[in-house]
Formats: structure tokens, sequence, C-alpha cells
């Protein structure tokens, strides 16, 4: 199997025992959920599903999801990081809509939007009513 065959092993058995603690599931889920403390327990939580989020809009641009342009109207610092990048609030103005849309999501620590600046969302298939923050459309 060679070297890239033990990576991707590994980082599918990283990835389940992420989604073991996030749901309290199994050896680490429980022992997370034990040494942790509800509190903090609930920012592993969020923190684990902001980072799969991330994963999740990358999947779908790659496969071709089409995108919804939007305006930033308010950012708000979280206090949270993941893989040292920011997890911020943000409210968004859909191009063409009338309702605003809340979302708590990572930005690169390179390209924080700010108020005023236009970004890409993608349609949750998750949440049939929902969106994903999927950057200002510039490649990185």
């Amino acid at each position: 199997m060679g070297i890239y065959g033990k990576r991707r092993g590994r980082e599918e058995r990283a990835a389940r025992i992420a989604d073991q603690m996030a749901g309290g599931r199994g050896f680490y889920g429980r022992a997370t959920r034990a040494f942790l403390g509800d509190e903090d327990f609930a920012r592993v939580q969020q923190s684990i599903g902001a980072y799969n989020s991330g994963v999740s809009v990358r999947q779908l641009l790659a496969a071709g999801a089409p995108t919804t342009s939007a305006v930033v109207v308010t950012i708000s610092d979280t206090g949270k990081l993941v893989n040292f990048d920011p997890v911020v609030d943000l409210v968004l103005q859909p191009t063409g809509a009338s309702d605003r849309i809340a979302l708590q999501t990572i930005v690169s620590k390179l390209r924080i939007p700010r108020a005023g600046d236009r970004v890409l969302l993608v349609a949750d298939p998750a949440r049939p009513a929902g969106y994903l923050y999927a950057g200002d459309g510039v490649a990185p």
C-alpha cells in the first residue's frame, strides 16, 4: 500500500475519533466529556462542528456545487480558534434577498472579511434552508 495508503488510514482514524469525541460516544468521547465537563465539552463540539463544515464546503465546491454571493453586514469574534484560524459570527445579506443570514464559521486569518466585503455561500445539504461560508472566492 505504501506511505500514502497509511496516511489516508491515519486521517480517517483521526476523523473517526474526532467524531466520537464530538458525539460523546466511544472511549474517546466518554473520556473527553468526563475530563472536560459540560461547558468545555460544548466548546469542543462547536469547534469540531466548525471544522467539519469547512471540510464539507471544500468537498461541495470540488463537486461543482453552485455558490451564492452575499455582502458581509457585521462580523464579530467569538474568541475561539480552530487550527489557529478564528471562528467568527457573520451576518450576511445574500444578493437579491431581503433576509439576512447569521453564521458561525471559521475564516482564514489571512483573509478575514470586513463589513461590506463580498463573500460566497454554498447551500448546506444537511439543512435545506441553510448556507455554509465558502470564502471570498479568491484562491488561497
